[in-house]
C-alpha cells in the first residue's frame, strides 16, 4: 500500500467525488478510479458506494479513513522533523489538552519561545483526556496537558503549578443564580449536562462522585459533553446545567451565563505529559526545555 494512494483516497472521502477529488489532485478521473480500485481489490474490501451524485464510504471505507489519515500525519509530522535537523532550530510542536485556564501558563511558555526561536511553530489540539491520550499514544501529539484524575502511568509528567475550580454554569434568570455557591442538594432535581471527566468511572477515584456522595447515581444527567463550549450552548437554550470548570465559558457582564463554584470547594489538579522514552524533535525538545525550566524551578 502506497501512501500516494492512501492521499488519493483521503481526498476522494472529503471531496465526496471522484471528479472534484481528481481536480484537487491534479491527477485523471480514470487515473484516479483505477488506483482506488487497485486499493479494494489489495484490501478485499469494498471502499465506496457510487452512486450519480456523489460517493458514500462504506463501514470498512471510514475505518480505512480514519487511519488513514494518521498515518498521513505521521508522515508529515517525520518528514517536518527531519527537514528541521539544521543549525537554526526550527520544526513543528504538537501539544494537545482540554479547557483549562492553565493553558495561559503554556500560552507564555510559547510566547517566549516564539521570541527566541521564530522558526518553531506549535500546533494545538483541543479535546478530552481520551481524545488527547490517544493522539499522544499514537504519536500524533507531542506533548498532552491532563485535568487530574488522570491515569499518569504511561507518561512522564510535570505538575503545572495550577488548580481549576469545578462549579456549575447557569442562565442568569435561573433561581439557582441566587445563590452564591451551589451544593449537592441543589443538583439532585434539575437536569445535568456533565462533561465525560467528570462522570468517568473508570479510576479508582472520582473526585465529583467523592463530592457527590451516596446520590451520585440520582443525578439527573440528560447531556454529555467533552468540550464545554457546546455545553455553554445547551444551558443557554434551556436544556440544563452545565457541571464545568470555571474561566472557560464566557459568563461576564455581557453573557447571559453565570458560573457559581460547588461547595464544599472541588478543585483539580493539572499535568503536562509525554510518552516514556520519546524520542523528540529538536523543537519538541526545546519545549520541554522551557516548561521544565518554568516549572521545576
Amino acid at each position: 500500500m502506497e501512501f500516494r494512494v492512501l492521499r488519493y483516497f483521503i481526498a476522494v472521502a472529503r471531496e465526496g467525488s471522484m471528479t472534484a477529488a481528481a481536480d484537487f489532485l491534479h491527477v485523471t478521473q480514470p487515473t484516479l478510479s483505477r488506483q482506488l480500485k487497485d486499493l479494494e481489490q489489495e484490501l478485499g474490501k469494498k471502499l465506496f458506494i457510487r452512486s450519480s451524485h456523489r460517493i458514500i464510504l462504506t463501514d470498512e471505507g471510514l475505518l480505512l479513513r480514519k487511519r488513514a489519515e494518521e498515518i498521513i500525519d505521521l508522515i508529515d509530522k517525520l518528514e517536518a522533523e527531519f527537514s528541521s535537523m539544521e543549525e537554526t532550530i526550527s520544526g513543528d510542536v504538537y501539544i494537545g489538552g482540554g479547557e483549562t485556564d492553565a493553558m495561559k501558563q503554556i500560552a507564555r511558555v510559547l510566547k517566549d519561545l516564539q521570541v527566541h526561536y521564530p522558526n518553531i511553530r506549535h500546533h494545538l489540539y483541543s479535546g478530552n483526556e481520551d481524545d488527547v491520550t490517544e493522539r499522544l499514544d499514537k504519536g500524533l501529539l507531542d506533548f498532552g496537558i491532563l485535568i487530574q484524575p488522570a491515569d499518569l502511568s504511561k507518561y512522564n509528567y510535570i505538575n503545572i503549578p495550577a488548580k481549576d475550580i469545578w462549579g456549575v454554569i447557569l442562565r442568569k434568570d435561573s433561581p439557582l443564580a441566587l445563590k452564591d455557591t451551589i451544593q449537592a442538594v441543589d443538583l439532585l432535581n434539575v437536569p445535568l449536562i456533565c462533561s465525560r471527566q467528570a462522570m468517568k468511572q473508570t479510576f479508582s477515584k472520582n473526585e465529583f462522585a467523592d463530592w457527590f456522595g451516596e446520590d451520585f447515581d440520582k443525578l439527573n444527567v440528560v447531556t454529555t459533553y467533552n468540550l464545554a463550549y457546546n455545553a455553554a450552548i445547551m444551558v443557554e437554550e434551556g436544556i440544563g446545567y452545565a457541571i464545568a470548570l470555571d474561566k472557560i465559558v464566557n459568563t461576564s457582564s455581557d453573557s447571559n451565563l453565570c458560573f457559581r463554584p460547588l461547595e464544599p470547594r472541588l478543585e483539580s489538579g493539572l499535568n503536562i505529559v509525554w510518552k516514556k522514552h520519546q524520542s523528540f524533535s529538536a523543537a519538541a525538545d526545546m519545549f520541554l526545555k522551557a516548561i521544565q525550566a518554568k516549572f521545576l524551578n
